[in-house]
Order: C-alpha cells, then sequence, then structure tokens
C-alpha cells in the first residue's frame, strides 16, 4: 500500500471577540462545546488531520483574539497562511462590518504558503445560526461575498449544534490541496534510452549464427 503525502495547511481565523471563532475550533477538533465564554489571550493553535484523496491534510488551525489590543500581536501570525476565516455572529451586524477591516488586515500584512490566484484563501463563516433575533440575513452576507474581485464560499454554522462545521474545514483541505498541486512544478518525463550493447547477435537477430562447422 503506497505511503500518503503529508501536507501541512494553516489556518488563521480571524473575527470579533465574542463570534465564536474558539467554539468553532472545539467543536471541530475535540467535538465538544461550552456556553461559557472566554476570550483568547493573544493567539492559540491546534490540528487535526484530515484525508483528501491520496494525501494527509494536517489542519494547523490559529484561533486569533479578536481584541483591539491584540490585532498586533496576530499580524505575526498572518504569514505563511493556505486559508483565512473570516468569522462573524449572525446575531451582531457590527460584527459584520468588521469583517471588511479583518480582510483588508490580512491583505496588507499577511502572506500566503502558495501563491495561486486561481484559489482564494478567504471563507466567510455566519456562525451563531441556533440564535434567534438574527440581525444579518444569509441574502447580505452573500452580497458582500460576491462584492469582492474573488467570490468569497460563505457557510452559516452553528458551533453548538455543531451544524456545517466540519463542511468548513473539509472544503478548505480540498481548496489547499488543489492550490498545492496545481502550484507543485510537473514532472518532466524521462527519455527511454535503448542500452548500448556490443552483442552483434542481439542486434543482427537470431539469424547470426556462427558458420563454422568445426
Amino acid at each position: 500500500m503506497a505511503t500518503r503525502r503529508k501536507r501541512l495547511v494553516k489556518v488563521i481565523l480571524l473575527g470579533d471577540s465574542g463570534v465564536g471563532k474558539s467554539s468553532l475550533v472545539d467543536q471541530y477538533v475535540h467535538n465538544k462545546f461550552t456556553d461559557k465564554y472566554k476570550a483568547t489571550i493573544g493567539v492559540d493553535f491546534t490540528t487535526k488531520e484530515v484525508v483528501v484523496g491520496d494525501d494527509v491534510m494536517t489542519l494547523q488551525i490559529w484561533d486569533t483574539a479578536g481584541q483591539e489590543r491584540f490585532k498586533s500581536l496576530g499580524v505575526s501570525f498572518y504569514r505563511g497562511t493556505n486559508a483565512c476565516v473570516l468569522v462573524f455572529d449572525v446575531t451582531s451586524h457590527r460584527t459584520f462590518q468588521s469583517l471588511e477591516t479583518w480582510r483588508e488586515d490580512f491583505l496588507v500584512h499577511g502572506s500566503l504558503a502558495t501563491e495561486n490566484n486561481e484559489f482564494s484563501p478567504f471563507f466567510v463563516l455566519g456562525n451563531k445560526t441556533d440564535l434567534k433575533d438574527r440581525e444579518v440575513c444569509r441574502e447580505t452576507a452573500e452580497e458582500w461575498c460576491r462584492s469582492k474581485k474573488e467570490v468569497l464560499p460563505y457557510f452559516e454554522t452553528s458551533a453548538k449544534d455543531n451544524a456545517s462545521v466540519a463542511k468548513v474545514f473539509e472544503t478548505i483541505a480540498r481548496n489547499a490541496r488543489k492550490a498545492m498541486v496545481t502550484a507543485e512544478p510537473e514532472e518532466t518525463p524521462l527519455s527511454v534510452v535503448k542500452p548500448v550493447t556490443n552483442d552483434i547477435a542481439s542486434w543482427e537477430g537470431d539469424e547470426t549464427k556462427s558458420q563454422c562447422n568445426c
């Protein structure tokens, strides 16, 4: 059985404090959810492996603090990113409006691990769909995603109900693999060279035999 190739995928989660970034990561990686809110201090990361085709994709998921005072700290972790996930709370229009700032911040300070214009590094998540009193409808979010030069993939999730959480990260893994494979140089096929031989019989055929009757 052939050994699967391992690829590292760096994923950054950006968004205001309280939108549920840490809850999304906990639900996806550890299959758990808690209603107790605990703000992320600085930056934290965890990993999970996903099999895509013949490859094992190790998702290195970076959960960044959403507080303004930690923004400068997070910038240094933007570099070498494969996917940037912009998260907002569907019950808070303010967090949705902040997406533009987070996106611009990444474009200014971040750098991609794989430079490939065919694949956008951005994914947009409208989280907390399990809550009532929604302030941002799906149509508004999708319109914002379509307004960008590269249309941004949009998902609606609930970390509490585990709704579409795995789907998001599996999509990220597949897109990252496509970008990596596309960016890889094509292998030049080796020319088949016929070996040189001094054996006359090998190139004159079986008819070449000794005529000696001794």
